[in-house]
């Protein structure tokens, strides 16, 4: 038997009924918010997120699916989202015929070669924005209201927003000086990945699980210690916005995030879920102003944020938060014989145009087995058509919870249906 790739999985079922709700919430959420809708290749040239992930991220060298297609080119499988966004910005030249911010949303899969656990997956699907021409702090406070406000429509409790700030590129670069000169002493005492940091990028040194606990980390450099006016004030006017939203927010010196693109404010999300343990964080992202420029775009403000749906549907699982899904059928539908087959499916089809939710007997089921299916899919009506029926145009309707019947001309259907279908 053939079976899934190691680190994928199927939606089908309840499952898959919950992830179209989410995916609809969040439609209706951008268009509030006027953001527009992206989507960019599955795959792209490797050196894109070589150069836009980060070369020393552990993304790009130990997790990313490369290959070469039948012209030798060198294509990955996008492990995130906000590189191919920013390409697609650059080369359709956004910045100069659209109206400025440009502020994107998208939702889709990703592929990262990592070792499969609960909640993780080598296929995983992620929600993400990025709005680019803007470096005012208000815009990276809306950026960070969108998952808030997503978190609080689901339902999810006690919502608090993490943040720090790493500085506009000059406050980073006297930052990365800090720590070099802070982290020297102590490298044999780094793990192995580590090490390799402290000359690629060692703000990553912070973000390492392996070393978390130790004790040098508590007494790291912070970034707020290195900020010059400019980063200053715009982390102040953030924290501003965020309380002008009544949005909670803890500053925590210690989030630094993962890729090496992001500047100013960066942010992790989280909610109060029992059973998640002490990481309930759902989604992170930032400010990254250079990251434009380094993809070869003019210079371009930009801030964004991620967030996994996987993660999502399990802290709702672990809150036990029921989503107001539909789980019934308008009317099912029984033609008595092959002889009204045709008559039942055309009525079928016309009041699926119509905006019910209907079901039709393929399987030539016998009355008793064809009530009990109507049951399985809690439909509200049920309807038999036979040859009287097709005869005279009178159908016979019954409520299947009441069981009350109806007889009523085939052209008083719709509007029988659009009276009774909320009852």
């Amino acid at each position: 038997m053939i079976q899934k790739a190691k680190g994928t999985y199927d939606v089908y079922g309840q499952y898959g009924k919950r992830l179209l709700y989410i995916e609809d919430l969040i439609e209706g959420l951008m268009e509030k918010y006027n953001y527009e809708y992206f989507r960019t290749p599955i795959f792209e040239s490797s050196n894109l997120f070589h150069r836009g992930v980060g070369e020393a991220t552990d993304i790009v060298t130990k997790e990313t699916y490369d290959f070469k297609d039948r012209g030798n080119r060198d294509l990955t499988l996008r492990p995130e989202g906000t590189a191919g966004i920013v390409r697609s910005y650059i080369e359709n030249k956004m910045y100069g015929n659209h109206s400025i911010p440009v502020k994107a949303w998208y939702y889709g899969p990703m592929y990262r070669y990592e070792r499969p656990q609960s909640g993780r997956f080598r296929e995983f699907y992620q929600f993400g924005v990025e709005v680019f021409g803007s470096n005012d702090p208000m815009v990276d406070v809306e950026v960070i209201s969108i998952p808030v406000n997503l978190y609080k429509l689901l339902g999810l409790k006690e919502i608090k927003v993490n943040i720090n700030t790493l500085g506009d590129s000059e406050s980073r670069s006297n930052y990365r000086e800090a720590l070099v000169e802070y982290f020297r002493p102590y490298l044999n005492d780094l793990c192995e990945d580590c090490k390799d940091r402290f000359n690629k990028n060692p703000l990553r040194i912070l973000d390492c699980k392996v070393d978390a606990n130790l004790e040098i980390m508590k007494h790291a450099p912070k970034t707020i210690d290195y900020l010059n006016e400019t980063s200053k004030k715009h982390f102040e006017n953030v924290k501003k916005y965020l309380s002008a939203l009544n949005i909670d927010y803890v500053v925590n010196t210690n989030l630094v995030r993962g890729l090496d693109y992001y500047t100013h404010t960066v942010f992790e999300v989280e909610a109060k879920v029992k059973g998640f343990g002490s990481q309930n964080v759902l989604c992170g992202g930032g400010r990254y102003d250079n990251l434009v420029e380094t993809l070869d775009g003019p210079k371009t403000s930009g801030v964004g944020f991620a967030l996994g749906m996987e993660r999502l549907i399990a802290a709702l699982d672990y809150e036990k938060i029921e989503l107001p899904i539909v789980n019934n059928i308008d009317l099912y539908i029984i033609p008595v014989s092959e002889n009204e087959k045709d008559y039942s499916f055309n009525m079928c089809m016309d009041l699926r145009l119509n905006g019910f939710i209907v079901e039709i007997d393929y399987n030539n089921r016998n009355l008793k087995n064809n009530f009990k299916n109507a049951d399985r899919l809690n439909s509200k009506f049920v309807m038999i058509i036979g040859e009287e029926e097709v005869k005279t145009g009178i159908i016979t309707i019954k409520n299947n919870i009441t069981k009350e019947e109806n007889k009523i001309k085939k052209e008083d259907l719709i509007n029988f249906l659009d009276e009774n279908i909320g009852e």
